[in-house]
């Protein structure tokens, strides 16, 4: 199966596209980015009522709905092409698209035989700057949203 994310139209750097992709983007303020977050996480949990169960589903949708969105703008922005297979595919992720909209990258690790699964590990994380959770929220995926965008944007491609 291949996808429509290529390592980038030229034979381009992953991580130097990445890095353009990212000089190329508006940019928020990060605290502004963070603690929006977090009022969001916040909010999630008195709708649910603190059931750490439901609300790590509803971010993870939430961010589902965000990724659906997101590949089109990501797609139209990088001028990217189809990628050879998912190890591809894995590298313009954590290399472009996670830089293009977080500013930070991200490495590719833990693959599987069968090469059909990995595990995308951030340099940081700027959602979770400012964040100390209650022993009560020690189940929250703070950042399950993430979990969500990036499944939401390979599921557009067809990955």
């Amino acid at each position: 199966m291949t996808s429509r994310i290529t390592r980038t139209g030229g034979g381009k750097n992953p991580e130097l596209a990445g890095q353009a992709a990212w000089n190329a983007t508006e940019k928020v303020n990060s605290e502004l980015f963070t603690l929006t977050y977090g009022a969001i996480v916040r909010q999630v949990l008195h709708d649910y009522e603190d059931c750490v169960e439901e609300v790590n589903k509803k971010l993870d949708s939430m961010g589902y709905s965000i990724g659906c969105r997101l590949i089109e703008d990501f797609l139209a922005k990088t001028n990217t092409q189809r990628c050879g297979d998912f190890r591809d595919t894995a590298e313009v992720v954590a290399k472009v698209g996670l830089r293009m909209f977080l500013g930070v990258g991200a490495a590719v690790t833990n693959w599987n035989e069968a090469g059909t699964e990995c595990v995308l590990v951030l340099e940081s994380n700027p959602l979770a700057e400012f964040v100390e959770l209650p022993e009560q929220y020690r189940d929250l995926s703070y950042c399950q949203m993430l979990c969500g965008v990036v499944r939401g944007a390979l599921e557009m491609v067809s990955m």
